[in-house]
């Protein structure tokens, strides 16, 4: 067929490449279970523990008996891989338009960017998932007058929760709640070539801020579910990226397709706080 540089291996290794560059909400999830699971209706049981109790005991009695073993009460979650996004499309007379170069490069670039929405736009939902506390129970009107009281708010919810502030802490916004925080506070880092990456433009504190137009939208839209959460938070998985090359039957065209699997869960629901909020 014309696409004699078209290499299936290398058309998907590029493609999770480039999905690694363009995702911004996938980023920050917990990924370690990829390994575990690599076609669709596979599941994934991720365990999680109880926290010990820490006790006293007076140095005059250190010698003496200690309570009784406590037994830690665990958790286990099921994560069912079942999501799948495809693409399948031709390119007619390829061979002439292959003569102005980077057509593959191209093709593989808008497809990339393609996914990586459909990714995104996938775990920003997650902000409404039943088990993820809203930080008011109405979304409360956000203007550049309150909106930094608003992530102190959030903030300190995660702090009630126990959560390690040191550990890394992102909020992903839509450019409406990033104009009117970047009108109150902006502190941009002075490493911009690699702050910028996957979304990232402020710092707030130690909680990086990213930018992201798949924010989840509820109330036809009126209302923008921002996350804000630890990277344990919500477990993601991206184990399959399949792509193969083929000339339509009808077609003087070639064509490609593909698809990629992938699901996520939230796993840990103290560590992530929707930030409900709409606008004047």
């Amino acid at each position: 067929m014309a696409y004699t540089n078209f290499i299936p291996s290398v058309w998907a290794e590029s493609i999770n490449r480039e999905l690694e560059r363009v995702c911004v909400f996938a980023e920050d999830c917990n990924r370690q279970y990829e390994g575990d699971v690599a076609t669709k209706g596979d599941s994934v049981h991720i365990l999680g523990v109880g926290k010990p109790t820490i006790k006293s005991l007076a140095r005059e009695n250190a010698s003496g008996e200690i309570d009784e073993a406590e037994e830690i009460e665990d958790t286990s979650v099921i994560l069912n891989i079942n999501q799948i996004r495809y693409f399948n499309y031709k390119v007619g007379d390829i061979d002439k338009a292959q003569a102005v170069g980077g057509l593959m490069d191209a093709l593989s670039q808008e497809t990339s960017e393609g996914l990586a929405n459909e990714i995104d736009r996938f775990i920003a939902k997650m902000a409404t998932d039943d088990q993820v506390s809203p930080l008011n129970t109405a979304p409360t009107l956000v203007t550049k007058d309150n909106i930094l009281s608003l992530l102190d708010d959030a903030i300190e919810k995660l702090q009630e929760n126990d959560v390690n502030m040191a550990s890394g802490i992102t909020i992903t916004v839509s450019p409406r709640f990033y104009k009117l925080f970047k009108q109150a506070y902006i502190n941009k880092d002075t490493d911009n070539s690699a702050m910028l990456e996957n979304g990232r433009v402020a710092m707030y504190g130690n909680v990086t801020v990213k930018l992201s137009n798949n924010v989840a939208r509820t109330e036809d839209g009126a209302v923008d579910n921002i996350m804000i959460r630890t990277k344990r938070a919500i477990a993601f998985v991206n184990p399959l990226t399949h792509t193969e090359a083929y000339r339509p039957e009808k077609s003087f065209a070639d064509a490609v397709k593909g698809f990629i699997l992938f699901d996520g869960k939230v796993v840990r629901p103290k560590e992530i706080i929707n930030v409900n909020v709409k606008y004047a």
